[in-house]
This record gives structure tokens, sequence and C-alpha cells, in this order.
């Protein structure tokens, strides 16, 4: 137990969603605690929901855990209880060691008083004294990189300046263990670089504990060795990032089809006109959606017709959903396969069958793509089939060396006919 700095034991903790009702709720648990009476049950009162419902877990002294989860899974109120803003309603959280939060940076700023006179009044509230703040000073400033700013009223500053001022003081305290939340997905991709290397090479390397919540799976799985995966209040998995962050991936995915319900089993489209499946295979015929830079891909679009259709054409759109690993400028990158723009053509089709275009070498920047699909008639103008967010691939990082600098999918395009013939 003595090497556990942080202990979290059955813990829970509920919200009510009407503002009257928690006032209501509020002033009665006053009123039982002054007659020595607990305001804690095991039940849900009208209006209440379980933000936390049941968590346990154990941070060791210099580990690293990561939370992941979608929106109002319970990762910032996790937080907040770790940090002591909240009590828990059920369960025991025990902490050993001096805690500090990255949860609102820049939180206790003066607009009116400048960035070196914030830089002594925020350092104070997290902790540091003014000695600690004079020697840390100028290590500060050059991390926050204000330049010229330094002695202008911080109400002046751009949003970037004011989150790399308020970043800045914040790591540089002298903390036991350390609560992020999101805050490495603002600033600019320099400047988060910077703060990722200084997690590495300082925070963790003193043997901090940190508990790190982001969006950013590739942030995760850069400093944290476990993490824990929440939904809807509740702890789903717990353990190895890797194992983790596939269970939560396949759960998106999972609930993404569910509600689209664009993608079927082609056994239940018998019906339908137009593309009923896509799929991506490699090399040696086999079904996957993880792939390295330089593979080659085979992406089939089945399609059935029951009357004849002329000119068909189809087309595949991939999004980058995370621009921090692109090696392009845009952030929001985008590159199509068009076999219509490729002098792809096919008169008339009908029947069923499939469209298959082979991309030699797969050369795009790491990361998770998702894609969308599209079907054209008669010249490549009539789009009659859209298929948004159809799925996801995800490109791994690799060894492979392109020899050149820029995006370039060589491709053919082909297509088999299992029902009636090509005219």
């Amino acid at each position: 137990m003595d090497d556990v700095a942080i202990k979290v034991e059955h813990v829970s903790k509920r919200y009510c969603k009407s503002l009257r009702r928690s006032m209501l709720y509020g002033i009665n648990d006053i009123a039982r605690n002054m007659f020595g009476l607990s305001s804690h049950s095991d039940g849900l009162r009208p209006s209440e929901f379980w933000a936390l419902d049941d968590v346990s877990f154990e941070v060791k002294r210099g580990e690293t855990l990561g939370i992941i989860g979608p929106n109002g899974a319970g990762k910032t109120t996790l937080l907040k209880l770790l940090n002591g803003i909240f009590w828990p309603d059920k369960g025991k959280i025990t902490i050993k060691g001096k805690v500090g939060a990255l949860i609102e940076v820049g939180a206790g700023f003066h607009p009116l008083l400048t960035g070196r006179e914030n830089i002594y009044i925020n350092g104070a509230i997290l902790g540091m004294n003014k000695k600690e703040i004079d020697k840390k000073f100028n290590s500060i400033v050059d991390f926050a990189d204000i330049g010229d700013f330094l002695d202008v009223p911080v109400k002046h500053y751009s949003s970037g300046m004011y989150v790399r001022l308020g970043f800045a003081i914040a790591i540089h305290c002298e903390l036991d263990i350390l609560l992020v939340d999101e805050i490495l997905a603002v600033g600019d991709i320099n400047f988060q670089s910077k703060c990722f290397r200084f997690f590495t090479d300082n925070i963790m390397k003193r043997g901090c504990s940190i508990i790190f919540v982001s969006h950013n799976r590739y942030a995760v799985q850069d400093i944290c060795e476990q993490s824990l995966y929440l939904n809807n209040g509740r702890m789903l998995q717990f353990g190895n990032t890797l194992n983790v962050i596939k269970r939560y991936l396949d759960d998106v995915s999972s609930m993404k089809n569910g509600k689209t319900g664009v993608l079927l089993d082609r056994i239940d489209m018998e019906e339908v006109e137009g593309i009923t499946d896509i799929v991506f295979l490699d090399e040696e015929g086999n079904t996957r959606d993880v792939f390295k830079p330089g593979e080659k891909v085979l992406v089939r679009f089945y399609y059935s017709f029951k009357e004849e259709v002329q000119t068909p054409s189809v087309g595949i759109s991939f999004f980058h959903i995370d621009s921090r690993y692109s090696i392009v400028s845009s952030t929001d990158y985008v590159f199509n396969l068009h076999s219509g723009y490729d002098k792809f053509e096919v008169p008339v089709l009908q029947g069923k069958g499939y469209f298959e275009v082979t991309v030699d070498c797969l050369y795009i920047p790491v990361g998770i793509y998702t894609y969308s699909v599209y079907l054209y008639f008669t010249n490549k103008m009539n789009l009659v089939q859209k298929i948004e967010n159809a799925g996801k691939i995800e490109i791994l990082w690799t060894n492979y060396v392109p020899g050149r600098s820029l995006i370039n999918l060589p491709h053919r395009w082909a297509i088999m006919e299992t029902g009636s013939a090509i005219h």
C-alpha cells in the first residue's frame, strides 16, 4: 500500500437534472446532517442519475493512468472527486501526496494584471511560494513563449498565449499527483509537442503520478501504460492501454453502425438497390481494417441492381480524424478515390457483384480515418447514394520510409459480376 498514490474503492457520484429539486435535496441533506443522520443513500431520488457508478482502481507512485470514454461518461467528474472539489456519495478515495490539477488552465488569472504579475499570483494559488516562483520564473516564461507580452495585461493576450502561460505555470509546480483534463487538446501543434516532451522528460521522470483524461487516443498511448474506460458512469475496462483503447474503438464502431444502419450484412440486403457493403482486404485477401503505410490494399464495393443502370461509378473519401500525426498541413485532410474520374467506365450494369480498387502502395499519414462512399449514375453527375461515416480504417506507425513526401496512391479499378452480365 506504501507505493499506492491513489486508491478509489467503489466510488459513486450522483447529480440531479433539475435545479429546483437539487436545491431542495441539498437543504434536506444539510438538515439530516445537522441532526446526526446520514444524507447518503443507495437509491436515486426523482430527477437524479449516477454520474459515476461503482468505480474502483489504483494508481501507484510514478504511474500514468489514462481515462477514455465518450462525452458525458463521467471522466471530468472523476477528476473533480480526486481533486477534492466534490465528495463521493458512495465509496472511498485515498490520496497520498500533493495533488495538482490541469482542468481549467488560467483559472485565477486577473485580466488587468500583466503576465509577470499573474505568474506570481497563479503560482501562489497552485501552492508555490515566492522563492520557488523566482527560481522557476525564467523557465516558465521560456515555456510559455509569450515574448514581449510578459508585461502586458493578460486581457490583451490571444487565447493561445493565455493557455500557454497558464499551462507553463501549472506544470512547474512540484507535485506528487497531477490531474490532466484535455489540456493537451489546446494550443498549436508545436506547443502540444513541447507539452508532451515536458511530460515525458520532466514530470514522469521525477516520479509524479498522472491521471490523464483525453479523447486523443494517440496521446493516451504515448504516455499511459494503464487506462480506464468509462461509459455512462460505469467502468467498462481497466488495464493495458492498447487493450482498453481497442475495446473503446470497437464499441464506438458498433454503436455507429447500429445507429445508422448503413452497412448491413449482404444477406439482409436482398431488396436494397445500390452499394450494399464495403470491405477492405490485404494482398492475401484477408479482411482487415488496420494497415501500415506502403501496404497493398484492396477495397471492394458490393452492389445489387434489379434493373439496368447507366454508366455507374463509385467513390470513397477518407477523412483524417486526428491531425496530430498528419504529415500534411491541412487539419481537415481528405483524399478521394473515384472510379469515374480515373477513367474506369462501365456502360451498363445489372445484377450483383462488386467494384474493386487496388491501391498498390497505401502511402497516407498514420492515424484513424473514417470513410464515406458514393454511388453515381450517368456521366458521374447523378449522385444516387451517399453513405456517410460508413466505417473506419487505421494506419499504424512503421519503419517504412517512402521515397517521396507527397501523398501518392497508385491504384487500378476492376469489377466482378456474380449475377447478370455487363453490357
